[in-house]
């Protein structure tokens, strides 16, 4: 499911492959009911022709049909829910793995507002369209049914009927061809609805505290927006309508010429036209079913082009990076060092290129190590080669005088705790000290002062609902209880008040050292640079300083 060309009957019959026994069953058990409702219509137009009436064997076979398309399309239909329902839950856990598992400068670069519709709406689209692919070929199969009961009926009746469904499928094709077009333009809309949407959750603040901003918020982009999109699927939807009712006409139409056929060349036998009639009616239904089912198709179509176009982007894996819970080797960090590492992430249009490195850089185990310098000097990104986030361009990494190799690299990261400065706060806690751990995350609480607004529960927090500077306090009980070697801390303190950001560098850190922890630190609080055993000073991609303090 990674070439976006491929349609969406190409992409579902991809994803039923899994489940191929149990869909040709409910596929097969469909058209088996399909075929009994076309000889129930053969039936009942013998019956009324018959001058014996209605014998028992009419009676039984009658009774036998009916039974058999009830059974047949209660099976058929409770295999294709569950056929469906595990269709769904496959792409949603195989586009989670993509996602968990793809290097991370490509879910950098993937704007979240693209992401999200793509694992929400378009699945949810997909679902839609596999929930309608039995029924699809149902109806297609009572359609073949009919056809060919006409052309038992009448050969030329028949051919007029051939010569309608051309003209019909003529006109669906074009509308189809136009509609999708439309379709696609909206999904494109909807992108940009979802940025929106982001920026007005994310922007909440500064948009109440901004009438201007707001009203444009508001009225040039997400109701503008809204309308565009509505405006281009009542276009869209409103073609196949058209289209549509044009097809319903022909059935009256071909009804209409079936009857002059009759007047002006009468056939002896009145159940050929009271037949005829009779299918065509019944067939309406089927084969306005397959029509109606085709703006379905044309959004499952776009929908499997955006996941396939995601999946095509996730589809290199970061090597060797494992999605089970397996404990990794815990060795003792006697040292990490980078060796002339140098990293150029993507340039960005209209900025200059951004290049760091070659760096050479040294920690012992016990350090703690101040990372410093101005606002876009690359702190950050050598924070991120040194976790091993980042594969260096060129240039080692070097765990205890080893190079980290792509096979190691994710048991490598395992070593550090981390907190960011755009961090994210899980609320649950994974651990590995059971009840004992507990009891320290209640002392940790206590110590940071949050104990009177959070508490753990059955291992998690109580609440994540605080202001930035106590979620940071939540994350450093995180990386407490996670007792790994190395703890880095990307702007920990910018978010704590004085006081509190006093006892960070003159407490909580000697404390971790004490504890044998290495401890990494971006900071701007150059009033404590003195508790740092190493400050490393960087300037446009270059270390211009590097100091041993203690």
């Amino acid at each position: 499911m990674t070439d976006p060309k491929r349609g969406a009957f190409k992409g579902l019959l991809a994803l039923l492959r899994p489940f191929r026994t149990i869909m040709t069953i409910s596929v097969a058990l469909g058209m088996a009911g399909g075929l009994a409702i076309t000889l129930l219509l053969a039936t009942i137009n013998k019956a009324l022709h018959s001058s014996t009436g209605m014998t028992q064997g009419v009676i039984l076979t009658f009774a036998a049909l009916c039974v058999l398309a009830l059974i047949s399309s209660i099976v058929s239909d409770i295999g294709t829910n569950y056929v469906g329902q595990r269709i769904i839950a496959a792409l949603r856990k195989e586009l989670g793995e993509k996602v968990l598992s793809a290097p991370i400068e490509q879910i950098e670069r993937y704007r979240t507002h693209k992401l999200i519709p793509v694992l929400t709406h378009d699945v949810d689209t997909i679902s839609d369209f596999s929930f309608s692919f039995t029924p699809l070929a149902i109806a297609s199969t009572v359609t073949l049914g009919c056809l060919g009961y006409l052309a038992y009926l009448s050969v030329p009746m028949f051919l007029m009927m051939i010569v309608a469904i051309v003209i019909g499928t003529s006109v669906q094709y074009v509308a189809r061809s136009a509609g999708i077009k439309g379709f696609e333009a909206a999904r494109d809309q909807e992108d940009e609805l979802q940025r929106y949407y982001s920026a007005i959750a994310s922007g909440a603040k500064e948009l109440r505290i901004h009438r201007p901003r707001r009203y444009r918020m508001n009225t040039h982009r997400i109701q503008a927006t809204a309308d565009r999109i509505s405006d281009i699927q009542v276009r869209s939807v409103n073609i196949f309508i058209v289209a549509k009712t044009f097809g319903s006409m022909l059935f009256f139409v071909v009804i209409g010429l079936a009857l002059a056929f009759q007047a002006y060349n009468p056939n002896p036998d009145p159940a050929v036209i009271t037949g005829f009639v009779l299918v065509l009616l019944y067939m309406k239904g089927p084969l306005e079913h397959v029509v109606t089912a085709l703006p379905i198709v044309s959004r499952a179509q776009i929908a499997f082009s955006r996941i396939a176009e995601l999946s095509e982007r996730f589809s290199s894996p970061e090597p060797h990076l494992l999605l089970e819970d397996t404990e990794a080797p815990k060795p003792v960090v006697r040292s990490l060092e980078l060796r002339n590492v140098s990293y150029s992430p993507p340039p960005v249009e209209g900025s200059e290129p951004f290049h760091l490195g070659p760096i050479n850089l040294t920690i012992k185990q016990g350090d703690i190590v101040f990372i410093v310098g101005e606002n876009g000097c690359g702190k950050t990104t050598l924070i991120k080669l040194l976790l091993g986030l980042y594969q260096p361009q060129s240039g080692e990494i070097h765990l205890n005088g080893e190079a980290v190799t792509a096979p190691t690299r994710d048991d490598y990261r395992q070593l550090f705790t981390t907190v960011f400065a755009d961090y994210y706060l899980f609320d649950d806690l994974v651990q590995s000290g059971g009840p004992q751990s507990m009891d320290s995350a209640a002392q940790y609480l206590e110590r940071l002062e949050i104990a009177h607004k959070v508490t753990i529960k059955d291992g998690a927090f109580s609440t994540t609902d605080l202001s930035t500077g106590q979620r940071k306090r939540l994350a450093l009980v995180n990386a407490w209880l996670e007792e790994r070697p190395v703890l880095v801390f990307d702007e920990w303190a910018a978010d704590q008040d004085p006081a509190f950001r006093r006892i960070f560098y003159t407490e909580l850190l000697p404390d971790l050292k004490r504890l044998g922890k290495t401890i990494i630190v971006i900071s701007h609080d150059d009033r404590y640079f003195d508790i740092a055993d190493q400050l490393v000073r960087l300037r446009a991609g270059k270390v211009v300083e590097e100091m041993e303090l203690a």
